[in-house]
């Protein structure tokens, strides 16, 4: 199977993960002009109504930018949507999609049903569904997404456990189709790295929050600038899903990060505002938190991809 022509010509093979509260359209928009897949959530549009306004103006500011300058290729945005009974936005968000024909839809959580994958097929939209095993890509597969989202341990917020080499060489053993990789990708090495385990992309967001483009706080950017790999905790606590937190976070929140109990994974509840009030106060981050020691603008952030990426392939004589 071939990449869709939605996801050719990228400056660089990568996809920026929708950051929950901290991806919004300027950070977005960003990523895009920079050439790569910039995406948000449709959660992150509080109240449901503001989703319409950040689709029809992402659309304007990407096109105008493009007209002005035509010489560059204006990567396609994502939109990630949450497919699970508590999101009681889902119906809402997916129909302002395909209102704005939105070239590529992120699923999350279960996999997308047979109406919703419909509506955006009918526009010529695709889907990439994120998993973290081999079951849930089978799955995945046979409700007819595009693609597949490997998210393997290391990633920053929801996260599996299985390693990268793992994950993929599976997937890759049933799947031909585009492939994106999740876990601590946090440079050029990390995005060749991704490809020469045969993922097809690299899906980057722990990069992305220190920049000043991100909604996030201060005190959220000093933390990623501060804290290593030994500073993520995986728990299940905050969502019902197992996910990758700053510690700082967690301490500040008057927890003990060694000793925190087992959530009960039926009360996930993705539809209100707790889910929102989880991430505000306990800090999403994958384990390549490491090697990031300063807070550039997005459009740096990717010239100094490009630029690893770039060295990386020359050391391999690439």
């Amino acid at each position: 199977m071939s990449i869709p022509a939605v996801l050719q010509g990228l400056r660089l093979p990568v996809i920026c993960s929708p950051l929950f509260i901290a991806s919004n359209p300027r950070l977005v928009a960003e990523q895009c002009k920079a050439g790569l897949v910039g995406s948000f959530p449709a959660l992150n549009a509080r109240p449901a109504e503001l989703l319409d306004e950040w689709l029809g103006g992402l659309k304007a500011e990407l096109a105008a930018w493009q007209a002005a300058h035509p010489e560059r290729k204006v990567g396609p945005f994502a939109v990630n949507q949450i497919v699970h009974q508590s999101n009681d936005r889902l119906q809402h968000d997916v129909e302002l999609c395909v209102k704005h024909q939105v070239p590529i839809i992120i699923s999350s959580l279960r996999a997308p049903p047979p109406d919703m994958l419909d509506a955006i097929h009918s526009y010529g939209g695709i889907v990439m569904h994120d998993v973290i095993s081999l079951r849930h890509a089978e799955k995945a597969l046979e409700a007819g997404v595009d693609g597949l989202i490997l998210v393997a341990a290391g990633a920053g917020g929801h996260a599996g456990a299985l390693s990268p080499f793992a994950l993929v060489g599976e997937v890759r053993r049933m799947f031909d189709g585009p492939i994106a990789l999740a876990g601590s990708i946090a440079s050029g090495d990390g995005i060749l790295a991704a490809q020469a385990m045969g993922a097809d992309f690299a899906y980057i967001g722990t990069r992305w929050l220190a920049t000043p483009e991100a909604n996030v706080t201060q005190a959220y950017r000093d933390a990623i600038i501060e804290s290593a790999a030994g500073d993520v905790v995986y728990t299940n606590l905050f969502t019902g899903v197992h996910g990758n937190y700053l510690k700082k976070s967690i301490v500040a929140a008057g927890l003990d990060p060694d000793n925190l109990p087992v959530a009960d994974k039926s009360k996930m509840n993705f539809g209100g505002g707790s889910a929102a009030k989880a991430w505000k106060d306990i800090w999403g981050a994958g384990q390549g938190v490491g090697m990031m020691d300063d807070a550039p603008p997005a459009a740096e952030v990717a010239d100094r991809l490009e630029a690893e990426y770039r060295a990386a392939r020359q050391r391999l004589g690439l």
